[in-house]
């Protein structure tokens, strides 16, 4: 794919609890370092913020009204660089406990696609992409890890 596009991804989550339950304290407690390192990782460029109160992350962004649906969207340089990210530091040893603290989700929950540089995608841009995934499968319009590297 072309350098001068970045990539923007969506993955959404339903929580097992609320955000304030014991439950999922461990994964709330860890949501500030893990998007620290994210936001220090080679080819990170822009992330979907909540309010910014310590161990909120983005969970203030969810979807529609249930509030455990919770929403992360970024954007990176390259798909390199969020491999890098989601596979190459802590954030797989969260991502490999998920069930611990997820619903495990029937539909699509995940989607990629490439936007110019500079473009800040919005959630429901992002959801709006989710969706076209789930109806007319990958695409360049919408895409998931296996089309991704087939690229």
């Amino acid at each position: 794919m072309s350098a001068q596009r970045h990539l923007a991804q969506l993955n959404i989550g339903r929580l097992v609890a609320p955000t304030d339950d014991p439950r999922v304290a461990e994964f709330m407690g860890a949501l500030d370092r893990v998007n620290g390192i994210g936001k220090r990782s080679p080819g990170f460029v822009w992330m979907m913020e909540g309010s910014g109160e310590p161990g909120t992350g983005n969970t203030e962004n969810n979807i529609g009204d249930d509030p455990q649906f919770v929403a992360n969207l970024t954007v990176w340089e390259s798909l390199a660089d969020l491999e890098h990210f989601v596979w190459n530091t802590v954030h797989r040893q969260f991502l490999e406990r998920r069930a611990n603290w997820f619903e495990a989700l029937a539909a699509q929950h995940f989607v990629m696609w490439w936007i110019e540089p500079g473009h800040r995608p919005t959630l429901g841009e992002a959801l709006e992409r989710l969706e076209h995934l789930k109806v007319n499968g990958a695409s360049e319009h919408a895409f998931d890890w296996e089309h991704a590297r087939g690229l």
